[in-house]
């Protein structure tokens, strides 16, 4: 099991905000810093201008200085096979505009629905299923909030709010805290659920005030984090995490089977043994949604099985997270072992 990467970062810490702003977004900025040439990669500077790369530098200092095969590089750079038209990958690829009622609102599932609180993200994974999600439809003022609260009050079937982005705690505490306590008014949602990368490449935005609207109200809360990699999981997350689960906030992680970043079960075994050890819960790992752009990302169903097998055999199964797919139209997940 690998020892949880030492941080680089001096006692003293920029507040999250500060970090957000000065994430890296060139290119030549990230290979100087990680002592790479353009040479030793297929960097694409269209694929950057189609979707900007954006990585914090809390990251960037956990990648291996000169390994242009870095699992935590791949999964940010702007490489040429994303500029490539692969048949099946879509800007779509899970339906979401089919399930957009409402400006904010993505309602898939019966008794749960996402709130797309935040447009931005900290880092801009590569294979992200909403890299051409329209947040600009679905940006909005507080009034204009007020009808997704409206459409929560009158479905009654829900009984948990999921706030999804972009990342929504790329939001402000001010506006997350009157989002949480107008659906804590609502007497039929009984959980509030996180899904977040924003803590784990920007540890320090689990601050003071982030959890006293977490915690402020009767909903339970949950953080779902997404995590893809050993490598990822340092002191500083190691002190975010505890400082969430001192306060009662359950932690899980999610994960997404990557070809080059953890295509084998020793690398997923780490991920699991390094999660567990600071107290997170493997929750799912996703085949990867057909999104366009990120086919090199593709991993075939028998590989990933044959993956998930020997993790199996390998795991004790409180630490072996889900194997799923997301299927338009279906009403869950659909678990693939």
């Amino acid at each position: 099991m690998p020892a949880i990467i030492a941080s680089k970062a001096i006692d003293i810490q920029p507040s999250w905000k500060t970090e957000f702003s000065q994430c890296i977004s060139s290119i030549d900025e990230l290979l100087s810093c990680l002592q790479l040439t353009p040479e030793q990669l297929s960097i694409s500077h269209q694929a950057a201008k189609d979707f900007p790369l954006r990585v914090p530098r809390a990251f960037v200092d956990r990648m291996e200085i000169g390994n242009p095969n870095d699992p935590l590089l791949a999964q940010v750079l702007p490489v040429i096979e994303e500029t490539l038209v692969v048949k099946g990958y879509s800007s779509d690829p899970l339906d979401e505009i089919d399930h957009n009622p409402i400006p904010g609102v993505v309602h898939k599932y019966r008794n749960r629905l996402l709130l797309i609180v935040s447009p931005s993200c900290a880092i801009n994974c590569r294979y992200c299923f909403r890299r051409h999600f329209p947040y600009q439809e679905n940006r909005q003022s507080k009034q204009q909030w007020q009808k997704a609260l409206d459409y929560i009050s009158s479905t009654k079937e829900l009984n948990e709010v999921i706030f999804s982005g972009g990342d929504p705690l790329a939001a402000n505490d001010s506006f997350l805290g009157w989002l949480t306590e107008q659906i804590a008014n609502i007497p039929h949602i009984k959980r509030l659920r996180i899904h977040t990368r924003l803590p784990v490449v920007i540890p320090s935005r689990i601050d003071d005030q982030f959890l006293r609207w977490a915690t402020g109200t009767r909903l339970l809360p949950i953080m779902v984090l997404h995590i893809n990699h050993s490598n990822e999981i340092n002191l500083a997350l190691l002190k975010a995490v505890q400082r969430l689960l001192s306060k009662g906030i359950r932690v899980l992680n999610q994960t997404v089977l990557l070809k080059g970043i953890n295509d084998s079960a020793q690398a997923l075994v780490d991920l699991s043994e390094s999660l567990y050890d600071i107290g997170v819960t493997p929750y799912y790992l996703h085949l990867l949604d057909p999104v366009a752009g990120a086919s090199h990302f593709d991993i075939p169903i028998t590989q990933s099985q044959a993956i998930y097998a020997e993790l199996q055999a390998t795991l004790p199964g409180f630490l072996v997270p889900k194997l799923v797919r997301e299927i338009p139209g279906e009403q869950s997940k659909t678990i693939m072992s």
